[in-house]
């Protein structure tokens, strides 16, 4: 009988434990170029979990990509992630994501920087000190 309930006992446990593991997944991250796909190295992946609010909780982890641009962490918990990569002559990357598998591999596409856009860009081109002429008037006659 005591052998039973040593069994029984143990059963308990290693169920418990089974249902306690931790909720935490293994992210891989690949940093390539979105014009010819290339890998970027060196670029700083940044990750902050984010609250129920939606708002970025503080904490958080920074990985550097391989030459390869690889970044990988282990023990990442479960629920809203931000994952934010910078890397010099490259736009800024950002995007929530939703960690709920034991491993996942994320694929980051860095574009390049654009022009800025400037309201004076137009006005920029002419001279301030030319005089615009007044448009022509159709079927107007020569003047003598």
């Amino acid at each position: 009988m005591k052998r039973l309930s040593v069994h029984f006992a143990t059963m308990i446990l290693l169920v418990a434990a089974a249902s306690a593991q931790d909720d935490t997944a293994a992210l891989k991250f690949l940093v390539i170029r979105d014009y010819n796909g290339k890998p970027v190295r060196n670029a700083s992946v940044v990750m902050h979990p984010v609250n129920k609010n939606g708002k970025q909780a503080r904490g958080g982890f920074e990985l550097k990509a391989d030459a390869d641009g690889k970044a990988s962490f282990e023990g990442v918990p479960y629920g809203k992630l931000r994952v934010q990569v910078l890397a010099p002559g490259f736009q800024t990357f950002g995007q929530d994501y939703d960690i709920n598998q034991p491993a996942m591999e994320i694929t980051i596409k860095m574009k390049r920087p654009q022009g800025q856009y400037s309201i004076y860009e137009n006005q920029q081109n002419e001279k301030k000190d030319e005089k615009k002429q007044p448009p022509k008037e159709p079927n107007a006659k020569p003047q003598r």
